[in-house]
């Protein structure tokens, strides 16, 4: 009965924005059920949707109606590039995936702070964090603590996922200052066919700034709740015609909230469940990036220390030893060379490394956890025009693992329990070949074949067939296939009594079927929608032994996830701009046919900039809504309301930017899923929090 009332309400509302206020509060009235005003979660889906059927002339103005527009004006629609989906650049209408794309000014009007700001904006993307990292859950799948490992994360197109826990950060942990991000590529389902092992619910590629649009020195300070400080300097400049240097250095310091409660740990030993100063953090990072010609050299540093106020694996509870020190390194060397019209070469030579200090306390002793991985490798790639039809993409990688060391002991007295250093190697080959059929029919398919030392090979394809009936509309039916690897952590790592290694862990593999439709509405207005189904078999997970307790991960889970996702996005002139999603799934488990932990059924997302002094202050604001997720024990999280708002002005004085953010306006109390590792089976996040942050260029 709920839903038939949904539905009208839908109807009432959709019919009552082209009519009167006073028609339209009247129909907000009516939305009702038998039993009284629907709850928030139902109103918020009858908002949205209400505004997938509003008559056109509501977003654009009367020279945009699209019954007054000529074929020409139809025609004249800027459509946004993409490089990630195909390893070359493209129009996202023919990119054989579903793309977002935020760029650097989204990110200064929104107020975003980190990579995880940003995806938690991103249609069908959600954020959970356990106060130590945060971790992304793409459509219905966000396991708890899983470390990011079933995204691939990439910088300029290198990859940041490391050789250990092939965990990709995205907080203040992330390698890169948020504000020397040009753009961000979210490209959405399983993209192995060219990038191998990580691309299996999606490829985030974070493109950095250069000398065009980061000249001269830039400072910049903010100052926010919780007394954090943060602090960059950047300079860059071009050397001539062929040549172009940047260098940046950031950091931050946090103490975190004072105190927080845990009623899990209410007990006189436990400080009553108050820990104290526990929750800080601190953060600094270093980004180069010099061309020449064809040539570019990269180079980036991240180390970060977070204290862990959780008391997790059973620490002692309010120590303030209880932290983890991640620190990411990597340089990249990259040669790109077009050899004529038709043809392009790409080279490319890396090295990574990465550290990780975990400090736990066990009864007064410190237990120390140790990760060292570094590894090299190679990649080239050529890609041609064929035929005037075909444009075809060839290329090899190979990665070598110089160490991947793992290492668990007590400081005082000293007791070791683990340490395992091995190395290993992978390699792989791929082809993709674009086939325009007809002028508006494309084929694009693709494969790659990856063999690892560790547990063998793997071949994954991927097709998808692009229609588009005039240039403004496209429609795609997208197949894929993606793996990830076990990685070394769940491979190797054992600890006695507590947790044994797995050497005999398969891939996890992905099957995903996808239709999409994309609609360009004049030069203002454009439309989305997807349906996907996700079939992952084999999931690694971790069990307890049934005889000893003792952890073991192992191939055992088969889940499905389906869905529908509804975005609009209207762009005016002026700098007025909107945008909106909906996103509706159901993650399974096969098994016992049980919704995932931590997957939301409704996902909801609105955007809204509004200029208020001309081209010069603008405000922008967020309302995110994401209903409630089961927990490890059956539990529920509760719906989650979050509204931001950011105040963003530039030139009022020359060269100067400033911006004031609230996050979580209306202070709205709310808590993530805990994972194996937590006594919290609900994690409580942050209320009302502020930023105030100030640019100046010389």
């Amino acid at each position: 009965m709920q839903m038939i009332e949904v539905l009208k309400g839908i109807l009432l509302l959709g019919a009552a924005f082209g009519k009167s206020g006073k028609q339209f509060a009247l129909s907000c009235q009516l939305i009702k059920t038998e039993k009284g005003v629907l709850n928030r979660s139902w109103a918020v889906l009858i908002l949205f949707s209400a505004l997938l059927v509003l008559p056109l002339p509501v977003y654009a103005d009367n020279s945009n109606d699209l019954k007054k527009l000529s074929l020409e004006q139809l025609m004249d629609v800027e459509i946004e590039s993409v490089y990630g989906a195909s390893k070359y650049e493209q129009k996202v209408t023919e990119a054989p995936s579903s793309v977002t794309i935020i760029t650097s000014d989204d990110i200064k009007k929104y107020g975003y702070r980190t990579l995880a700001d940003i995806l938690r904006s991103v249609r069908s993307f959600q954020i959970t964090n356990d106060r130590n990292y945060s971790y992304v859950g793409v459509r219905g799948f966000g396991r708890t603590g899983d470390y990011n490992s079933r995204i691939l994360l990439l910088v300029d197109g290198h990859s940041i996922n490391d050789n250990i826990y092939n965990q990709a950060l995205i907080g203040e942990d992330f390698i890169i200052d948020i504000d020397l991000i040009e753009r961000v590529e979210v490209i959405r389902g399983p993209g192995s066919s060219l990038y191998g092992n990580d691309a299996f619910l999606a490829v985030i590629n974070v493109i950095t700034k250069n000398s065009s649009n980061l000249t001269g020195v830039e400072t910049a300070g903010a100052a926010g709740s919780f007394r954090t400080l943060k602090g960059r300097v950047s300079y860059g400049s071009s050397f001539g015609e062929d040549a172009y240097g940047i260098l940046s250095a950031s950091g931050l310091d946090s103490k975190g909230p004072h105190s927080l409660f845990y009623k899990e740990y209410n007990t006189p030993g436990t400080n009553n469940g108050v820990t104290v100063n526990t929750d800080y953090e601190r953060n600094q990072s270093f980004f180069g990036k010099v061309g020449y010609g064809d040539l570019t050299i990269e180079s980036a540093f991240v180390s970060r220390m977070k204290g862990i106020p959780t008391g997790s694996y059973g620490t002692d509870f309010n120590d303030r030893n209880n932290r983890a020190i991640d620190q990411r390194y990597y340089l990249d060397l990259k040669y790109e060379h077009r050899l004529d019209d038709d043809a392009t070469v790409t080279a490319r030579l890396f090295y990574d490394a990465i550290y990780y200090w975990g400090t736990y306390v066990y009864s007064g002793v410190q237990n120390k956890d140790y990760t060292n991985g570094q590894s090299v490798g190679a990649e080239a790639m050529y890609s041609r025009r064929l035929f005037d039809a075909h444009k075809v993409t060839v290329g090899t990688e190979y990665q070598f693992n110089i160490k991947q060391l793992q290492s668990n002991y007590d400081v005082s007295p000293y007791q070791l329990y683990l340490r395992d250093n091995t190395r290993s190697n992978r390699w792989g080959i791929y082809a993709q070949d674009e086939y325009s059929i007809l002028k508006n029919l494309i084929f694009n398919g693709g494969v790659r074949f990856d063999h690892y030392g560790t547990f063998g090979s793997t071949t994954n394809p991927r097709a998808a067939l692009i229609y588009a009936p005039v240039e403004t509309t496209a429609v795609k039916l997208i197949y894929g296939t993606a793996f990830r690897a076990p990685n070394n952590f769940e491979l190797y790592y054992q600890v006695p009594g507590q947790q044994a290694a797995n050497p005999d862990l398969k891939p996890e593999t992905i099957t995903t079927y996808e239709l999409v439709l994309e609609q360009y509405f004049g030069k203002h207005l454009r439309g989305t929608a997807t349906a996907f189904d996700n079939r992952i078999r084999s999931l690694i997970a971790q069990q307890a032994d049934p005889d000893t307790g003792v952890l073991v991960f192992k191939n055992t889970d088969k889940v499905e996830a389906k869905g529908l996702e509804f975005e609009l996005e209207w762009i005016g002139d002026g700098g007025y701009r909107a945008k909106a999603s909906y996103t509706v799934q159901n993650a399974k488990d096969q098994a016992d046919h049980t919704s995932l932990v931590n997957s939301p059924t409704h996902l909801v997302k609105v955007n809204l900039t509004l200029p208020i002094w001309s081209d010069k202050a603008f405000a922008g604001i967020e309302e995110q809504f994401m209903s409630s997720r089961s927990t490890l024990t059956g539990a529920k999280t509760g719906d989650v309301y979050i509204t931001n708002l950011t105040l963003f002005s530039q030139n009022i004085v020359k060269k100067l930017e400033f911006s004031g953010s609230i996050y979580n306006l209306f202070n709205n109390k709310y808590g993530d899923p805990g994972a194996e590792e937590h006594l919290q089976d609900i994690i409580q996040q942050n209320g009302r929090e502020y930023r105030l942050k100030l640019m100046y260029r010389f």
